[in-house]
């Protein structure tokens, strides 16, 4: 049987256990513990286990150091040219120091998003309409340098800022989209006047080409029928000079044969007489006989008479 005086011993040891492990603390990687002792700041626990004094010391904030995303509800601002937009913005940041973070601001976030709308203002007021459509790489570099600047004493470093939305009012967005429309139409209609020339301008290129090509075959063909006209002629030249040369050499060969046979004087004649009365069966109307030939052509008209006059007187 237990004693009776072992029941407080073990309570004790039980009621140490458990306060040992309910101030017993392993702080992650991506997290601090503001800790403080008596009320005042003591020390920032980084990751780990660490145990703290019960009843002395006290985690009086858990810190997250990944970073953070805000996103922020519409703010109504209004440019230069006097338009009232709404604009939404992201933030991107993370706690570096979490003393700064714990004890530099009341309600951190609602002072960074006051501070965002207050610069955003400031920043917009200074453009005009289309230079705010226009400019958002500018501003959200001007917002994040001035945010990071303002909440460095808070231990907060602003990596990004991002204005989500800007939203004109109606009747801007009615204008804006009747020129977009208008300016798609026109981007259309040159695409289209840009298409006809170029199909014009392929039609005209390829009656061009076709031109040129009939052009060159019936300058082909002219040539191909000159060459060939130009071989008939050279042939028929050709035939021509080789049949003279044929006639002259005979004419040499009869002159030749002629002169060896030593004809004279009137068998000369005689021979030209024979080809008077050849060329006679022409169609030569007047025929002009030389002086040398008239006698011997009197004399064989004579000695006709005789011989045909001679049967009748035997």
């Amino acid at each position: 049987m237990i004693p009776f005086w072992w029941i407080p011993i073990a309570i004790l040891i039980i009621w140490l256990i458990v306060l040992f492990i309910l101030n017993f603390h392993i702080v992650q990687q991506s997290q601090a513990y503001v800790v403080t002792r008596l009320g005042r700041f003591y020390a920032v626990w980084s990751q780990g286990p660490h145990v703290k004094i019960p009843f002395i010391m006290r985690v009086v904030k858990k810190v997250s150091l990944k970073e953070q995303v805000a996103d922020f509800a519409p703010q109504p601002v209004i440019t230069k040219d006097n338009v009232t937009m709404q604009i939404d913005t992201v933030i991107y940041f993370q706690i570096t120091d979490p003393k700064l973070y714990t004890y530099g601001v009341e309600y951190p976030m609602s002072a960074i998003e006051n501070l965002t709308a207050t610069t955003l203002r400031n920043i917009i007021g200074e453009m005009e309409l289309e230079q705010t459509l226009t400019s958002r790489d500018i501003i959200n570099s001007r917002m994040r340098s001035i945010l990071d600047e303002a909440t460095d004493p808070w231990g907060i470093k602003v990596n990004r800022v991002e204005l989500k939305n800007i939203i004109p009012p109606k009747e801007i967005q009615n204008a804006m989209e009747k020129q977009m429309k208008a300016e798609r139409e026109r981007r259309e209609s040159v695409l289209q006047a840009k298409g006809q020339k170029e199909s014009q301008i392929l039609v005209a290129e390829g009656e061009k080409q076709a031109a040129i090509l009939r052009a060159d075959a019936a300058k082909q063909a002219a040539i191909l029928q000159a060459e060939g006209e130009k071989a008939a002629r050279i042939m028929a030249a050709e035939a021509e000079a080789e049949a003279i040369n044929r006639v002259q050499t005979a004419l040499a060969e009869s002159l030749k044969l002629l002169n060896a046979a030593a004809p004279n004087d009137q068998v000369v004649k005689l021979k030209a007489l024979e080809a008077m009365a050849k060329i006679s069966d022409g169609k030569a109307t007047k025929i002009i006989i030389p002086s040398e030939i008239q006698g011997l052509a009197g004399l064989a008209a004579s000695a006709k008479t005789l011989l045909e006059k001679d049967p009748d007187t035997k």
